[in-house]
């Protein structure tokens, strides 16, 4: 019996060991094709670099502007996240303790439109956008992200929030706290791994985006890290060494903010899905 055990655990190991590999494979395919020239990288990709050269980092990060671009993805990412946490954490609270007929349509309204893809709307709104030159500008694509996030934000909110003992805040009100204060100091508190959830999901989903910022952001002093890094991609050719340091340059910030943060996305979701 104890065998049978020890068997079955061992095959599930390299079972993931074998997963982890694959999953961990391009990335590591990248990290060490930034470290080579592009001769060697055409010639062949699989190899050990001959010499770790840091040539391909340095050259990248002036071509692609990367501070001006790394401010202007942090802008758009640090705004966006904080509007939609905001906002949504308020809008599912509305949604709970205040029921009736019209909150309840707003709501499921809200959880249909996440069914609806990015690319069914993405023409009609870069059109409308467009006619009232609403376009290329990061406050406009902050704006829209709102939009585009809230939905999924206000549905993992409300679970969270039906599950808080409602004395918690007659207890408030009956002390003199105002709706406001009793969500702000007593409600949003407690909706801490819920939100922190929200943050991380949020967070690598704007900073990593490529296809809205590149429909809405044209000129080149707007551009987010993505689309920077897309501009190695040339009419005929590809720089591949600077390519892949652009890549690695640009999520080395988002995978250092899921390391601190990761613990808090399954007891977030947990939280969330309790009823």
């Amino acid at each position: 019996m104890n065998i049978s055990k020890t068997l079955t655990k061992f095959v599930r190991y390299i079972v993931l060991v074998i997963f982890f590999c694959l999953y961990i494979l391009p990335f590591i395919l990248v990290v060490l094709n930034s470290l080579k020239e592009r001769t060697e990288i055409i010639s062949n990709p699989l190899s050990i670099p001959k010499s770790f050269n840091l040539a391909n980092y340095f050259s990248a990060m002036e071509k692609m502007n990367f501070t001006h671009s790394f401010m202007n993805s942090l802008i758009v990412t640090v705004f966006s996240v904080v509007l939609i946490t905001i906002f949504s954490a308020m809008t599912a609270y509305v949604f709970v303790r205040m029921q009736n007929k019209l909150n309840k349509f707003l709501f499921f309204l809200m959880v249909a439109s996440m069914i609806i893809p990015f690319q069914a709307i993405m023409i009609p709104l870069v059109q409308i956008y467009g006619s009232i030159g609403f376009l290329n500008s990061k406050w406009a694509l902050i704006y829209m992200y709102i939009g585009f996030g809230a939905s999924l934000a206000v549905f993992i909110y409300h679970g969270l929030i039906k599950s808080i003992p409602l004395e918690l805040e007659e207890a408030a009100m009956i002390d003199g706290a105002s709706r406001l204060q009793i969500f702000f100091q007593v409600v949003f508190p407690l909706l801490k791994p819920t939100t922190m959830t929200i943050v991380i999901l949020n967070v690598l989903w704007i900073w990593n985006d490529f296809l809205l910022p590149s429909l809405v952001l044209i000129k080149p002093e707007e551009r987010t890290l993505p689309l920077s890094t897309f501009y190695f991609f040339g009419t005929y050719s590809v720089d591949y060494g600077l390519l892949m340091a652009g890549l690695v340059v640009t999520i080395i910030p988002v995978i250092i903010v899921y390391l601190f943060t990761q613990r808090h996305i399954i007891q977030g979701v947990m939280n969330g899905s309790i009823k």
